[in-house]
């Protein structure tokens, strides 16, 4: 597949589980999850969806366990909501980078104002 018909994929996939957790999912274990990235594999048969969550180690173990537990009903409603001749295994990954910055950036004002 090509560049950028899968990234244009990637974004559709993105789109339409943003929506999904925003509208559709009704899990109380499930927190303030953000969509970060989607990376779907060449051939359409998987694509890895990066989360980010808001909150402590308790609720993004709970919002991950959720979102496993619902990988079904996700994939469902991709085949439903996207014209795709195949709908891929969607694998969720916690997407620390944004809590990794923030750190970061606190280190930083820390050194700043010694």
């Amino acid at each position: 597949m090509q560049g950028k018909r899968l990234d244009r994929v990637n974004q559709l996939i993105k789109e339409e589980i943003s929506t999904l957790l925003q509208r559709e999912l009704k899990d109380p274990r499930l927190g303030f999850v953000t969509v970060t990235d989607v990376d779907t594999s060449k051939d359409l048969r998987t694509a890895k969806v990066f989360v980010s969550v808001l909150g402590d180690e308790r609720q993004w173990t709970a919002s991950l366990t959720a979102l496993e537990h619902a990988r079904g009903f996700v994939r469902n409603w991709l085949r439903q909501h996207l014209e795709l001749r195949v709908t891929p295994e969607i694998d969720f990954r916690a997407d620390r980078s944004m809590e990794h910055a923030a750190r970061i950036q606190s280190i930083l004002k820390q050194v700043q104002g010694e």
